[in-house]
């Protein structure tokens, strides 16, 4: 294993698992040069000072808090499980799920209510007890892990207490979502050591490539052209960020205009321009932006 600089950043992340290929393209997106190979447990990257850690990601929390590491991303619903003393930095918008309280498909059990003084099943007791407790419903927590789904089966509970993010996996184990606990997706974690000693300046530029990433996920980048007389109404729909980008086309009279739209309001501005007259409608992602 190569060793590592104690100068430089050093970062874990889930060495194999539900966030780890994201994760790593997430990290290449943000221009980070490093090999990534399964049985190799350390990467430096070739143009950044950051040291990448494979770990297990249950580990990844004390690694963080112990100062052990600079950072770390996981998912959220470690954080909600273990409660370690670090400071999120970053919502990293992939690796979305959520924690759902289910039943067995044929059960008659139709509300969490109807739960009071089962067994319920979970690879995250700390959660699922907090939650119950929340609500004033005395259950039986059974801690398991690995295959959650498969409890009711066997006759170990009447109820489950899991991740999902498509339903899929309790589709094919007979089993039906009660209710969702909490969402949950990927996040950047640091702890207080690292946001006061020497390596904060490099913290804040890494920070700083991780926002262009995020920035551009929430916009698209869009072309159209569009007659003099209609600019005063397409201004009022796209101001972009500051203000669109306007130029003469060789056609007399006509323009062409470029800004960026926020992806949640995209279809619904796209349509009010071509309502007042804009044509030739190009639309491109973003590959990073700094605000």
């Amino acid at each position: 294993m190569a060793n590592i600089n104690d100068k430089n950043l050093k970062l874990a992340v889930q060495k194999q698992g539900r966030l780890t290929d994201e994760t790593l393209e997430f990290l290449r997106k943000s221009g980070l040069e490093f090999e990534s190979y399964k049985q190799r447990l350390l990467a430096s990257c070739r143009n950044f000072p950051l040291e990448i850690i494979y770990v297990r990601d249950d580990d990844i929390p004390d690694y963080v808090a112990s100062g052990t590491v600079d950072l770390g991303i996981l998912g959220q619903n470690i954080l909600n499980e273990e409660s370690p003393k670090i400071k999120k930095l970053l919502n990293l918008r992939y690796g979305f799920c959520s924690l759902t309280v289910a039943v067995p498909k044929e059960s008659e059990i139709k509300d969490i209510k109807e739960l009071k003084g089962k067994t319920i099943a979970t690879s995250y007791p700390e959660s699922t007890k907090r939650f119950f407790k929340e609500n004033n419903i005395p259950v039986e927590v059974v801690n398991i892990s690995g295959s959650v789904e498969i409890a009711p089966a066997l006759g170990v509970a009447q109820a489950i207490v899991d991740l999902t993010s498509t339903g899929s996996t309790l589709v094919l184990n007979d089993l039906r979502a009660l209710t969702k606990v909490y969402d949950s997706e990927a996040v950047l974690i640091t702890n207080e050591k690292t946001l006061k000693n020497h390596k904060k300046d490099l913290l804040e530029k890494l920070i700083m490539r991780f926002k262009g990433v995020l920035s551009a996920k929430d916009y698209k980048y869009v072309m159209m052209n569009a007659p003099e007389k209609v600019l005063p109404k397409i201004k009022k729909i796209i101001p972009g960020l500051k203000s669109p980008t306007v130029s003469s086309l060789a056609t007399k009279g006509w323009f062409s205009i470029q800004t960026v739209i926020k992806e949640d309001m995209f279809w619904e501005t796209i349509e009010k321009l071509k309502n007042v007259g804009a044509s030739g409608i190009i639309v491109l992602p973003i590959e990073k932006m700094i605000i």
